[in-house]
C-alpha cells in the first residue's frame, strides 16, 4: 500500500479529541518517567549509595528496554494498530512503576526501570502511527512536533514540580503515582480512540520482517540514523539524568536552582518541538526540505554542545536553553522517514530509527557515568568537573563526524520514494 492509497483524514477536531489527546498523555508519562531520575538523583544515590556507574546504569536501563522491543513493536503497530497495542504495553509501565517505588535494592530498581522502558516502548511510536492515519500528510511535521511538545511538558513536570511534590511525599510516592497513570491513560486510549483499518493488518510475519530487512537497507536510513543517535540519544541521555548533577558539580547550585534550572531546559524543549515543526513546515512550502531543516538544527545543537563542554559559562543558563530548543527538534527526521517509506511500513520505519536512537541513549547514559568515575568523587558525593567535559566531549566528537557524514552522503541518498 503506498502513500497515495492511505485512508481519508478524519475532521480535525474530532482527531485532535480523540487520538490527539489520549496519545499524548502516554507521551507525557514516558517523557515524565525518563527524566524524573535527573530530579531525584541526590535520593537514590544516598538511600541506596549507588555510584555514577551505578546510577548511569539504573536510569539507561529504561531505553535498553525500550529500545529491545523497537522491531517488534514496529510489526505489532502495523498489524495491529496502535489503539490495541499501547493500552497494553502501558499496563507493564505501570507493573514497572509499582515495583520501583517498592524496590530496596540495584536489582529490583533496574528491573523495575526496565519494565518501564518496556512499558511506554510504544508512547511516541504508536502516537506517530496513529497519526499517519488520522492526520492529512501534509500537517504530519507540525502535528509531530505539537505531540513532542506534550513530552516536553512532562519533562517540565519532572523538574520544579516534582521537586515541591516531594515535600508532600518521597520519590517512592511519586512513582506510585506515576503507575495508576499509566492505568488511566491506558483505559483511556482503549475506550476513547476510535477504529481504523491498518494498512499492513493483512501481513504476513515474512513479509513484515522483508520489510523491516528493507528498512534497515535503505540508504536514506542509513544517511539518517546516526547523526540522529549521536545528536537526539545524547539530549535524551543528557536531559534525562546527567543535567541535574552537571549544575550541581560544575555550575555549584543548590537544590532549588538545580530544578529550577531544569525547569527552565524542560520548558526550552516543549518549544523547540512546537517551533521546529512550524519552521519546518513552512521552509518545506519555500522549497527547503526536511532533510536541510534537520541539519541546520543539529549544527545549533552541536554549538551550544561546545559551550557546555568547555564550561565557557557554566553558571548560565543559555548554553543549556540552546541545548534543550534545539536537541530533539532535530526529531522531525521521524517525519522524513515517515514519507520516504509506503504508509504500511509507518510504523517499522519509526520503530527501526527508534531502535538506533534509543540503543544510543542507553549505552550514552551509562558511558557518561562510566567515564566521570574515573575521577575521584568530593567529600560531599559530586563528581569532578574534569570528568564531566572529558565525558560530554567526546560524543561532541561524534556528533562532527555523524554530521560530515549525513552532508556528504546525501549525493546518494535519495530524499523521498513517494
Amino acid at each position: 500500500m503506498s502513500n497515495s492509497e492511505e485512508a481519508a483524514p478524519a475532521p480535525l477536531t474530532k482527531a485532535v479529541l480523540t487520538v490527539f489527546l489520549p496519545f499524548s498523555g502516554g507521551y507525557f508519562l514516558s517523557y515524565l518517567f525518563r527524566s524524573v531520575n535527573a530530579i531525584i538523583a541526590p535520593q537514590l544515590t544516598g538511600e541506596l549509595g549507588l555510584g555514577a556507574a551505578d546510577l548511569g546504569l539504573l536510569t539507561s536501563a529504561y531505553f535498553l528496554a525500550f529500545a529491545a522491543f523497537q522491531i517488534p513493536l514496529g510489526v505489532l503497530l502495523d498489524r495491529f494498530g496502535p489503539r490495541k497495542v499501547h493500552p497494553l504495553l502501558l499496563c507493564f509501565a505501570a507493573l514497572g512503576g509499582a515495583l520501583f517505588a517498592f524496590g530496596t535494592s540495584l536489582t529490583e530498581l533496574l528491573v523495575g526501570r526496565a519494565l518501564i522502558g518496556l512499558g511506554v516502548s510504544g508512547a511516541l511510536m504508536a502516537s506517530f502511527k496513529a497519526i499517519t492515519m488520522w492526520f492529512p500528510r501534509r500537517t504530519w511535521p507540525l502535528t509531530n512536533g505539537c505531540f513532542m511538545a506534550v513530552g516536553g511538558l512532562g519533562a517540565i513536570s519532572a523538574t520544579a514540580p516534582t521537586e515541591w511534590l516531594l515535600e508532600v511525599t518521597d520519590w517512592r510516592g511519586v512513582f506510585m503515582g506515576l503507575a495508576g497513570g499509566c492505568v488511566v491513560i491506558a483505559a483511556l486510549i482503549f475506550f476513547v480512540c476510535p477504529e481504523r483499518e491498518v494498512a499492513g493488518r493483512n501481513t504476513t510475519l515474512k513479509e513484515s520482517l522483508t520489510g523491516i530487512a528493507h528498512i534497515f537497507t535503505d540508504r536514506l536510513f542509513w544517511r539518517v540514523w546516526p547523526v540522529s543517535v549521536a545528536v537526539i540519544a545524547y539530549s535524551m541521555a543528557v536531559q534525562g539524568l546527567w543535567i541535574g548533577p552537571y549544575l550541581r558539580d560544575v555550575g555549584a547550585f543548590g537544590r532549588e536552582m538545580v530544578a529550577n534550572h531544569l525547569f527552565w531546559t524542560a520548558a526550552s524543549l516543549t518549544v523547540g518541538f512546537i517551533f521546529s515543526g512550524l519552521v519546518a513546515s513552512r521552509l518545506e512550502r519555500r522549497g527547503i526540505s526536511l532533510a536541510v531543516s534537520f541539519g541546520f538544527i543539529a549544527v545549533a545543537f552541536m554549538i551550544a554542545q561546545g559551550l557546555i563542554v568547555f564550561q565557557i559559562v557554566p553558571q548560565s543558563l543559555l548554553p543549556w536553553v540552546l541545548f534543550a530548543l534545539t536537541g530533539n527538534a532535530t526529531a522531525i527526521n521521524y517525519a522524513l522517514l515517515s514519507r520516504h517509506f509506503p504508509l504500511a511500513y509507518a510504523g517499522r520505519a519509526n520503530t527501526a530509527i527508534n531502535l538506533m536512537i534509543f540503543l544510543g541513549a542507553f549505552s550514552i547514559q551509562y558511558a557518561i557515568g562510566g567515564i566521570i568515575s574515573l575521577w575521584p568523587t568530593s567529600a560531599d558525593g559530586g563528581y569532578a568537573a574534569e570528568g564531566y567535559k572529558v565525558a560530554f566531549g567526546v560524543f561532541l566528537i561524534l556528533q562532527i563526524i555523524t554530521f560530515a557524514w549525513f552532508v556528504l552522503s546525501a549525493r546518494w541518498a535519495p530524499a523521498s520514494r513517494s
